[in-house]
């Protein structure tokens, strides 16, 4: 168990401990842990490769997983090597403004992933529903500003926690009970009412990804609808199978993100099943989206077995 140099309501650094309980284990659990972030790095950054190299994925629906593979690179790589430094070397301590930015980037990031998987069901309402449009609607400045919407969203929305968070006094101890710095983890630790700050996290969170899978639910339910009135079997196949990759994205994406959101706030779950399913939220997620769309679309499979030289594009 680490020992806190805590000495004052408003330290300077926090103590990370890891996953409590298996402190023994961590040799063990880093070993996946590694592997699947190096899986997720790699396959991400193949994936923007491939997207940039090749003309012809140069669509709304790729460009849309172009930016969700960086933000995917991004929400793994800040908090992935710090959980990796605790595990191999008992690197627990952080100091508070690399915490708070850690608070940012990994609950900001995620809110832009939501929106960008918004933006890729949208996408995929216009492909089915407006095909006739949807050249017109989805222009390469139209994905640009929804983009930078996206992004501005998620920046402004998730801005205040850090600094609501460095107010706060922590008169008790400096000890964070997980592997990264997270909101509701340094909440807890406060020795005043949060209400009001949790009541925010709570209201930002339905507000975008909340909203977002619920337009996500929304937007399938009219493509269902679009699908099955179209008059060839063949034709109804073709159209699902345009969209099975982005559900099985965002199938991989949204359950351990809602499961991790309501234990942490509402279930009364073992600490250490809390911590390892908000990990795999920041692991899974990033190694399974090149993975799918890798082996389930035709272009970039074979533009990248072309960039690996196996096979001739």
């Amino acid at each position: 168990m680490a020992t806190s140099n805590w000495t004052t309501p408003h330290p300077s650094t926090f103590i990370l401990l890891g996953i409590p309980g298996l402190e023994e284990a961590h040799v063990w659990i880093s070993i996946p842990f590694c592997s699947v972030y190096i899986l997720s790095v790699v396959g991400n950054c193949l994936l923007l490769a491939v997207i940039k190299s090749e003309p012809s994925l140069h669509e709304p629906m790729y460009l849309f997983l172009a930016m969700l593979a960086f933000a995917d690179l991004v929400i793994s790589t800040a908090a992935v090597p710090k959980t990796l430094c605790i595990f191999w070397f008992r690197d627990q301590a952080i100091h508070i403004n690399a915490c708070l930015i850690q608070v940012f980037l990994v609950h900001a990031v995620g809110t832009i992933e939501s929106g960008f998987m918004l933006a890729m069901a949208f996408d995929r309402y216009v492909a089915i529903c407006n095909p006739l449009r949807h050249s017109d609607i989805l222009t390469r400045s139209a994905i640009a500003k929804i983009g930078l919407v996206v992004v501005v969203r998620g920046a402004m929305l998730l801005c205040p926690h850090p600094f609501l968070l460095k107010q706060l006094p922590y008169c008790t101890t400096n000890i964070v009970s997980h592997t990264y710095c997270e909101f509701m983890a340094l909440a807890k630790l406060a020795c005043v009412d949060t209400t009001a700050m949790r009541a925010y996290s709570l209201l930002v969170a339905f507000l975008t990804a909340g909203l977002d899978f619920i337009l996500i639910v929304l937007s399938y339910i009219l493509i269902i609808r679009a699908v099955f009135r179209l008059p060839s079997k063949e034709a109804r196949r073709k159209s699902l199978s345009t969209c099975s990759s982005h559900v099985c994205v965002m199938i991989a994406f949204y359950t351990p993100a809602f499961f991790s959101f309501f234990s942490h706030r509402f279930g009364h779950i073992a600490p250490h099943v809390h911590i390892l399913i908000a990990n795999i939220y920041l692991l899974f997620p990033p190694m399974m989206n090149p993975l799918i769309y890798g082996v389930r679309t035709p272009g970039i499979r074979q533009r990248l077995l072309h960039i690996l030289g196996l096979k001739p594009a």
